[in-house]
């Protein structure tokens, strides 16, 4: 059987789901036919059922795939930080890295003092930082850049890793 590379999974699993999709619109449009009262079907290139088949190959292809990156993603580590750890672990913590690196830069965003509006003429409030922006800026630096990182080397090993796949028929 051929192989291909994790990394040409990822890439054919979103051709498997756009073909899913336009195979889909199709039998939407084979599914039904205008004629005149009284007269027969006209002959068709392609029936329901032919693409209702085609399309069921296709989303076994997609199914027997996402299996096999999902297994690979478990049984594959890298090495992040002194530690390995699993692709799928390591793809979730690149998300959570980019998730703490976006809250970081709201805290980066404001300001250490700022007045707020007041309820009365005598009494002026004000909104003040428990933290230092600053720091949260370049804390936020720092997680997009371990992200980065992290997903480098995630991309690094999805070209090393190969899968029983035979990707022949859509690249």
């Amino acid at each position: 059987m051929n192989k291909i590379s994790q990394a040409e999974a990822v890439k054919l699993k979103s051709v498997l789901s756009k073909r899913i999709h336009e195979l889909e619109e199709e039998m939407d449009r084979v599914a039904f036919v205008q004629i005149e009262a009284g007269k027969s079907i006209p002959k068709q290139k392609r029936t329901i059922l032919d693409v209702e088949q085609e399309i069921e190959e296709v989303r076994a292809d997609y199914r027997l795939l996402d299996k096999l990156m999902y297994r690979a993603n478990i049984d594959n580590e890298i090495s992040f930080e002194n530690t390995n750890i699993s692709i799928v672990e390591a793809i979730e913590l690149a998300t959570q890295l980019r998730a703490k690196a976006r809250k970081y830069k709201e805290f980066a965003a404001v300001e250490k003092e700022e007045y707020v509006y007041s309820y009365g003429e005598t009494v002026q409030l004000m909104k003040v930082a428990t933290f230092e922006p600053e720091d949260y800026r370049l804390k936020s630096l720092e997680c997009e850049r371990k992200a980065n990182r992290l997903s480098n080397l995630i991309n690094s090993k999805n070209y090393q890793i190969e899968l029983d796949f035979d990707g022949e028929k859509y690249f």
